[in-house]
């Protein structure tokens, strides 16, 4: 019997703001303060407003680019029509290694916390986890995507009831440790002992990014919603702009709470008793037990909550990739529920394999950050090029001063990757390295592809730019997280990138698809949403 032919459009504004909301208030609050003053001290309240604006700048340009293309796995599509194939298949890879990995993360959060009162999780040692973690992680993932198998309005309406714990969750723990200890001569001491560089790494690897990218999730269901010219640049916006204040707030009762004597050696030795579950372990020093396990809980509902969207936006992505022709045909089959099966158990597949190279929190978050900025590092170029290319076409929303705005997010996002350090630039650019060579091996030596049709005349400029970052990152300082050869200081190596981004930005827009074929290619993709995807029935 046959299944759907279309996504459901049943996403209304609540359930985008929702959506990406719900996503950035996962594991991100109950680490992210620990991890922000230890590398930033009290200045890491800066770190996310630093963190916040990166964001806003590219969820401004993707409030455009999103409602041009209102598909689920709108990224992949968009990518196609600015720089054709070749990039297209690239920024599959990248977009797929994003979502996917994020629900790991989330199932380590969960057991790290809750190793508290299951011992035996993790190592006490050093946080990872241990072989039963393992089996544990790997049943937390199946849960998660059996539940994303029910229908996207049950999705949508899953997230929403959680989203609304997430929101009050981490407002109420705010005011309880500011009532519970209030130490605000924490904001002035050892600030000496703070490199500023501090304040920009924070932003990449102690988790702020990584919480506040959770916005793409309104992104990947614009497909799912039936006014997205208005819903999208709300949720999108919206979602940032409250989890900055939620998150800023809970900064400074995070300082506000600790006791002078756990900073006494400074903040970059921060330590108290429970610090693998530090905000549930504050509770209880300053006496307040009862929420101590409410946090306990939502150290179960908020990063699962994320895992579960995240769970829901992967799937799209995998769709629209073999939309494209980037994987087999056979991905865009949907269930009876219009969910796209296939690409639901390739999603926990590849995210149980996460646990085994970074079977912990603190190991897969920096690299999860950089990967998931790599993949909208794009949008500011695709932005660009399509106003020069498509200057008639449709733009439900069009953002103002977007020559500039563009720029700025374009530089940003490769500031963050540039902070995340090399360690981490190294190994995400050895798996993209990885895909493409495989790619051109069957590209070239199986399918017998014509040099002419793999669309390197509009995705040459990939090499320079992933070529620069890794040298870059390599010669910059050598203190942590960095791990540079030293050969240049810290903001030298912010202001050679700079200049650099914008040399590559230049490069890509002169090697876009022409008019005529960015046309060609949008019809293809509007074909697609009017006609709906060829389905069978499945689980």
């Amino acid at each position: 019997m046959a299944g759907p032919t279309k996504l459901k459009r049943d996403a209304g504004v609540v359930g985008l703001l929702y959506a990406s909301l719900g996503s950035i208030i996962g594991s991100g609050w109950l680490f992210g303060a620990l991890h922000a003053s230890l590398q930033a001290g009290p200045f890491s309240v800066i770190s996310w407003v630093i963190g916040a604006t990166a964001v806003l700048f590219l969820a401004f340009v993707f409030a455009e680019l999103s409602t041009m293309f209102p598909n689920s796995g709108a990224l992949v599509h968009m990518t196609h029509v600015s720089h054709g194939d070749f990039v297209g298949k690239i920024w599959s890879w990248v977009l797929f290694l994003a979502f996917v990995s994020v629900p790991p993360v989330e199932v380590s959060a969960v057991l790290t916390y809750a190793n508290d009162y299951i011992p035996g999780l993790i190592h006490a040692n050093n946080g990872l986890l241990t072989g039963m973690g393992f089996v544990a992680a790997a049943f937390l993932l199946a849960f998660v995507v059996v539940l994303n198998f029910l229908a996207v309005r049950w999705v949508i309406a899953i997230n929403s009831a959680t989203t609304w714990w997430k929101v009050v969750v981490p407002v109420a723990t705010i005011v309880i440790l500011m009532a519970y200890s209030f130490h605000p001569a924490n904001m002035t001491a050892h600030l000496s002992s703070t490199p500023v560089s501090g304040i920009f790494t924070a932003v990449a690897t102690a988790g702020i990014i990584f919480s506040y990218l959770g916005f793409q999730q309104a992104i990947a269901l614009a497909g799912e919603t039936r006014n997205p010219s208005r819903y999208i640049p709300i949720a999108l916006i919206g979602s940032v702009v409250i989890a900055l204040l939620i998150y800023v707030l809970l900064q400074f009762a995070f300082i506000f709470a600790l006791s002078p004597v756990d900073i006494a050696h400074g903040w970059a030795n921060l330590h108290f008793t429970g610090m693998f579950s530090p905000l549930a372990a504050i509770a209880i020093a300053v006496g307040a037990f009862w929420w101590a396990v409410l946090l306990y809980v939502d150290a179960i509902v908020s990063p699962l909550g994320t895992a579960f969207i995240y769970v829901t936006g992967s799937p799209r992505i995998i769709m629209a990739a073999g939309e494209m022709g980037n994987a087999p045909r056979k991905v865009t089959q949907l269930n009876r529920f219009g969910v796209p099966w296939i690409g639901l158990i390739l999603t926990y597949i590849v995210g149980v394999l996460f646990f085994f190279p970074f079977p912990s929190w603190q190991k897969l978050v920096s690299a999860v950050s950089l990967i998931t900025v790599l993949s909208y590092s794009i949008g500011p170029i695709i932005l660009l090029h399509l106003r020069k290319v498509l200057p008639d076409a449709k733009r439900p929303f069009r953002l103002r001063l977007a020559s500039l705005i563009s720029v700025i997010a374009f530089i940003a996002a490769n500031w963050i990757i540039y902070w995340t350090g090399y360690d981490v630039v190294k190994w995400l650019l050895g798996l993209v390295a990885i895909y493409a060579v495989v790619y051109l091996f069957w590209y070239f030596m199986i399918h017998r592809g014509r040099a002419a049709d793999l669309g390197w005349q509009q995705g040459w400029w990939l090499l320079p730019y992933f070529a620069g970052l890794w040298i870059i990152s390599l010669l910059g300082p050598t203190s942590k997280p960095m791990d540079g050869l030293g050969d240049y200081g810290f903001f030298t190596g912010m202001w050679i990138l700079a200049g650099f981004s914008l040399v590559i930005l230049v490069l890509a827009l002169r090697s876009g698809q022409s008019s005529e074929m960015a046309q060609q290619c949008s019809e293809r993709i509007k074909n697609l949403g009017t006609r709906g995807i060829e389905t069978v029935e499945g689980p």
